[in-house]
């Protein structure tokens, strides 16, 4: 297990224009060739934007982008003509394949937090495609296939135990709250990487959000 905390991240964004952007792996002028990916995973980057502020819109291709709002509500404008809310609780993904422009802006009159996760596909190329869940619960995993990946949401009180997925690898991502996983102390921001993860239980230390990825990197049967 390889814990990275949540001050070792790359900083980034625009402070000025009203966007703070930590980066979990190698990042835009943050290249770092030891932290290229974790299995399909290439990107976890947590996004704090002011009232007024976002991304004006530039292109995608050749990625899984999922989207996971902490606090406020996200504007996500795409060509391919789609503008939605995204709030908490609620999965978006936006599927580039062979290429897509999007936007992304905090509308709202509150800061807007979000975590974006990239993902590289299984193959290449294909037609766009959007997803919204809203409102998903704890106990109804997210699968993206064009990954082989698939997304847990766990929600702990206070001493509560929840199973990690046994898998090939598993990416552990603390929203908010703190968790103990295999005696470390994981705080919000905080991550681990898990290689053969097998019986692992994350305890909330406090009330605590935790995004596990799942990472197989196969497609699922059938």
């Amino acid at each position: 297990m390889d814990v990275r905390r949540a001050g070792e991240r790359y900083r980034g964004g625009d402070p000025a224009a009203g966007i703070e952007s930590w980066h979990a792996f190698s990042f835009g002028p943050h290249y770092d060739p030891g932290n290229l990916r974790f299995g399909p995973l290439i990107a976890c980057n947590e996004e704090r934007l002011a009232p007024g502020a976002g991304f004006d819109e530039h292109p995608h291709s050749h990625t899984e982008i999922v989207t996971w709002v902490v606090e406020g509500e996200l504007t996500h404008r795409d060509s391919t003509g789609r503008e939605t809310r995204v709030r908490p609780g609620d999965v978006q993904r936006l599927s580039s394949a062979g290429g897509v422009r999007h936007v992304e802006r905090n509308d709202a009159g509150t800061p807007l937090t979000f975590v974006q996760m990239w993902l590289a596909p299984l193959a290449p190329g294909g037609d766009p495609s959007y997803e919204i869940v809203r409102g998903i619960a704890d106990s109804t995993p997210y699968a993206v296939p064009q990954a082989g990946a698939m997304l847990h949401v766990r929600r702990l009180e206070a001493g509560e135990r929840t199973a990690v997925p046994d898998a090939s690898l598993v990416y552990v991502h603390v929203v908010r709250g703190e968790v103990r996983l295999e005696g470390d102390q994981l705080a919000a921001g905080d991550a681990a990487r898990v290689t053969d993860a097998k019986d692992l239980e994350a305890v909330g230390a406090t009330a605590a959000e935790v995004l596990l990825w799942e990472l197989t990197g196969q497609e699922p049967a059938g």
